[in-house]
C-alpha cells in the first residue's frame, strides 16, 4: 500500500498542509494512520479519490462524501462475494480494499463489517456464515504471516476464551492478534483451558499485559488460568476484549479494551511500554488493577 506524508498528500490535492489537517479535524477525512514516529501517513487511494472528486468541481463537503462512497463500495463488493459463495472474488475485494487502506483499516472497515452483515442475514449457526467465517479466519492468518516481524521486546499474552473457529468473537481475536503484531509487539495466544506447561511459556515470553478475549469458556477455567499466569509473571494488568466492546466488566475493577482492534492495539502498546492512552477506552484503564473473573454460569450456544 502506497502512503503519502502530509506535504505529499497536500501537494496531490493542491492545498496547504494546514488545510489538509483542517479537513481531517472537521470532516474526519482523509483519515491518516501514524508512523512509528507518530507522523501522519495518508493512503494514496483515499487522497486520489478526494482529488478526483474535487476535480469535478464539488465543494469540499460534497467531495469528501463522494470519496467516502467510493471507499465504502468495497464493503458491498465483499458482502456480495461472500453471499454468492465466491471466495476468489472475496479475495479480490480485499485486495481492492488494501489499495485504499492500511491492513488494519481494511480489516476494521471492510472485513469485519462484511462478516457482521453476513451473520445478521443468515445467523451465525448457518452454512453461509460458516463458509464466510472460515474464509475470513484464513485471510487474517495469512495477513499475520505476512506482517513484519516484531521489533520490540515487550510481549502481550492473549487468553483465548472464544468458542470454535465459527465464533464471531474468534474472528475479533484474530483481528486483534493481527493489529497488535503489526505494532511491533510480540504476541502469544493460548487457550484459557490449557494449564499444563503454562508457566514455562509465560516465563519465556515475559508478557507485560494479559488480555482475555471472548466469553465462551467457564469462568472458573478463566480464573485458574489467569491466576497461574500471575503466579509466574507477577501482578500484570489483566484486561478484557470483546467483539465491538460488548459485555460488561464481571467485577467492579475489570476494564474492557476498546472494541476496535486498532484502538485496542494502541492501548496495549502504551500499557506494554509504560505509557498512557486516554482516547480509546470505554472506561479509563487502571493499570495496577489486575482482576480475575468471578464465577458465572457457562453461556449456552446453538
Amino acid at each position: 500500500m502506497r502512503t503519502l506524508k502530509t506535504s505529499e498528500a497536500a501537494a496531490v490535492l493542491n492545498v496547504s498542509p494546514n488545510t489538509l489537517r483542517a479537513w481531517e479535524r472537521r470532516f474526519g477525512y482523509p483519515k491518516p494512520q501514524r508512523s512509528p514516529g507518530k507522523h501522519r501517513l495518508y493512503t494514496h487511494g483515499e487522497i486520489a479519490a478526494l482529488r478526483d472528486a474535487l476535480q469535478e468541481g464539488l465543494s469540499i463537503s460534497s467531495a469528501i462524501s463522494r470519496a467516502r462512497e467510493s471507499v465504502a463500495a468495497d464493503t458491498h463488493v465483499l458482502v456480495g462475494a461472500l453471499a454468492a459463495f465466491e471466495l476468489e472474488r472475496a479475495d479480490a475485494a480485499m485486495e481492492g480494499a488494501l489499495a485504499l487502506r492500511s491492513v488494519e483499516r481494511s480489516v476494521e472497515e471492510v472485513l469485519l463489517p462484511s462478516l457482521e452483515e453476513i451473520g445478521d442475514r443468515h445467523g451465525t449457526d448457518s452454512a453461509p456464515w460458516a463458509l464466510a467465517a472460515r474464509w475470513a479466519s484464513e485471510w487474517l492468518m495469512r495477513a499475520q504471516r505476512l506482517s513484519p516481524p516484531p521489533d520490540r521486546r515487550p510481549a502481550v499474552l492473549l487468553g483465548d476464551a472464544t468458542g470454535d473457529q465459527l465464533d464471531p468473537d474468534a474472528l475479533a481475536l484474530r483481528a486483534l492478534e493481527l493489529c497488535v503484531s503489526r505494532t511491533g509487539l510480540r504476541t502469544v495466544t493460548l487457550p484459557v483451558n490449557g494449564l499444563a506447561g503454562l508457566g514455562d511459556v509465560v516465563s519465556s515470553y515475559e508478557p507485560r499485559v494479559v488480555v482475555i478475549a471472548g466469553g465462551e469458556e467457564q469462568d472458573d477455567d478463566v480464573a485458574r488460568w489467569a491466576y497461574r499466569v500471575r503466579a509466574t509473571a507477577g501482578a500484570l494488568p489483566v484486561l478484557l476484549f470483546r467483539r465491538g466492546g460488548t459485555g460488561r466488566p464481571r467485577t467492579t475493577g475489570a476494564r474492557h479494551l476498546a472494541g476496535s482492534p486498532t484502538q485496542a492495539a494502541g492501548q496495549l502498546v502504551d500499557l506494554a511500554e509504560g505509557g498512557v492512552r486516554h482516547a480509546a477506552a470505554e472506561e479509563p484503564l487502571e493499570f495496577d488493577d489486575a482482576v480475575l473473573p468471578t464465577p458465572r454460569r457457562r453461556r449456552l450456544t446453538a
